[in-house]
């Protein structure tokens, strides 16, 4: 099992992928928006199909399986802790979900309607880590966290694994970035393939691309930003030196792209929250003619967490994809 003290590699990656497999969906490439004014055309990742709603849900699956843990503790802006939730109620695993101030209260809701609980505390997401690692030690909890944990990370590079198993000729993969899990990972996916790896974050949390110009970490006050999934104030231990090491650029998006990027998806049928749609606004700045991937990291909008809250628990299965029944 991979520790803390390990170096990450593709190994992780694959064994990952053979330890989640009957729990998360190998999600498609489907057409996108053109990116270039003669209809250089993007390759989106679907990951808004991802079981649970969003790509948090192989890092969150890998991380549980390996540790085992029959309680757990986490800190989550709300796609990690409806991750967990699923997996916690399929597996009867006790879950508490820490969520800062400006959370959405409809993925607060979601996550209780799973079974978990939530904790709310003041502050952003550094007050919010900081409180659910002292209560996962006073209860005697597993800690996982969002992205800052090895095997969150090697869940959450199954996807870039996919995508250039799928389209290797690609050669750029635009990835949404938060708090990095998804990025050190698809950066890992990528060790040994030329592909450009770009980062995109919100402006209001460059948070990668100030540590990377400060060559160390760096923290960034609270903020807000219609990705409400990207809030992150500091780049993990873990995601930071496999990102430094490996990607190629970071982009920031404002809300108006964002929101942009959202909407052009809609047109093509894909009903992504802000946070997934940050990926294609920073391709869509970008406007480079290539062979690009944008991953659209989650789906968990208004609509879909309402149909998420109003569903009868046995009936969430059907309605929200294939985990329970596939994990009993």
């Amino acid at each position: 099992m991979t520790t803390a003290g390990l170096v990450l590699g593709p190994a992780d990656l694959r064994a990952a992928a053979d330890r989640i497999a009957s729990h998360v969906l190998r999600t498609p490439l489907l057409p996108g928006p053109p990116t270039t004014a003669d209809g250089t055309r993007l390759l989106l990742k679907a990951e808004h199909l991802q079981t649970g709603g969003s790509f948090k849900t192989r890092g969150a699956a890998n991380a549980v399986l390996a540790l085992g843990a029959d309680r757990v503790v986490t800190g989550s802006s709300g796609n990690h802790g409806i991750a967990l939730a699923r997996l916690a109620r399929t597996l009867g695993i006790r879950l508490t979900v820490v969520l800062a101030a400006g959370a959405a209260p409809a993925k607060a809701a979601a996550i209780r309607a799973l079974g978990a609980e939530t904790v709310g505390v003041g502050g952003g997401v550094a007050e919010r880590e900081e409180h659910a690692r002292a209560l996962a030690l006073e209860t005697d909890a597993a800690f996982i966290p969002s992205s800052d944990h090895p095997l969150v990370v090697a869940g959450q590079g199954t996807a870039g694994t996919e995508i250039l198993t799928d389209a290797p000729e690609t050669e750029t993969v635009y990835v949404p970035t938060g708090g990095g899990g998804l990025l050190a990972g698809i950066c890992l996916a990528a060790t040994h393939h030329p592909v450009r790896v770009v980062g995109v974050e919100p402006a209001a949390t460059p948070r990668y691309a100030r540590s990377l110009a400060a060559c160390r970490p760096v923290r960034l006050p609270p903020s807000t930003t219609v990705a409400d999934g990207l809030r992150g104030q500091y780049p993990g231990a873990v995601p930071y030196p496999i990102i430094r090491d490996r990607v190629d650029d970071l982009i920031a998006v404002g809300d108006a792209e964002i929101l942009a990027a959202a909407a052009l998806l809609r047109r093509y049928g894909i009903d992504a929250e802000p946070s997934g749609a940050v990926a294609v606004a920073g391709a869509l700045r970008a406007g480079r003619r290539e062979r690009a991937v944008a991953v659209v990291s989650g789906g968990n909008t208004a609509a879909r967490l309402r149909t998420l809250t109003s569903t009868r628990t046995e009936r969430l299965d059907r309605t929200d994809g294939h985990l329970t029944r596939a994990a009993r």
